[in-house]
């Protein structure tokens, strides 16, 4: 049985995620700072095992791999949080924050099972970008520069670790109804708003980001290495549209 692990999967996308994975076959890792929030989704899971870890930790994270026996056949690097409020009234606190869980998380995480996952010669590591990445959103703090840092250690990943067997992509979700966004689509004005700015007219649901970690993590995407994989119904493309013309 092949195994996932699942960073932030405590709720939101990561939770999804989690229970895709085990819908799939997998036994799943679930990783959360929140220790209960993880056990109660391991337990939902047929073969699930929970952790209460705080990713930017590399002792904790290395103790997570001491328990689990070997690096896992896929990593999920989910886990990521948010401070919002203009950049001119973001306090260093806030912006490190961001920092410290988003980027130094996913290095951290990735590399303790990379070394494992090249030592057996195969493995798949899937980083969590954000459409914010490349079209950074107002009032949004650390965020936008966290998730383009990791679209290039995204690639910077697949270069060094891709001779070795793992391959290294990243997912960059967009208008999703779910995790850090659910306050935000809590009114429905912008529920309406933003579902109309999408292309295909629809927000998009954990359910779709977990379907495209199932795709990454295949062997139908064996051949897909430093690849930013955008998810968001077009709406990064759809500028154009919403101009008036003749």
């Amino acid at each position: 049985m092949k195994t996932m692990m699942v960073t932030g999967a405590g709720a939101g996308i990561g939770e999804a995620i989690a229970c895709a994975a085990a819908a799939a076959g997998y036994r799943v890792a679930v990783l959360d700072v929140d220790a209960a929030r993880a056990a109660a989704v391991a337990l939902s899971l047929k073969d699930g095992v929970a952790f209460g870890v705080d990713v930017s930790d590399e002792q904790a994270v290395d103790a997570v791999l001491r328990s689990l026996g070997a690096a896992p056949d896929v990593l999920v690097n989910n886990a990521g949080i948010v401070r919002f409020g203009p950049l001119l009234e973001h306090s260093l606190e806030n912006f490190k924050a961001a920092v410290n869980v988003n980027l130094i998380g996913t290095f951290v995480t990735a590399r303790a099972v990379a070394r494992g996952m090249l030592e057996r010669g195969s493995g798949v590591i899937i980083n969590m970008s954000s459409i914010n990445a490349t079209h950074p959103a107002p009032g949004s703090g650390a965020y936008p520069a966290t998730k383009a840092a990791i679209v290039s250690l995204t690639q910077h990943m697949a270069l060094e670790w891709g001779p070795g067997g793992v391959r290294v992509n990243a997912i960059a979700p967009g208008f999703i109804d779910a995790g850090m966004s659910t306050p935000i689509y809590a009114n429905p004005r912008v529920r309406e708003l933003r579902g109309g700015a999408v292309p295909q007219r629809r927000l998009g649901t954990a359910q779709d980001i977990a379907n495209a970690v199932l795709f990454l993590a295949s062997d139908q995407g064996s051949y897909i290495n430093g690849h930013e994989l955008i998810v968001d119904g077009g709406v990064v493309n759809s500028v154009l549209a919403g101009l008036p013309r003749e």
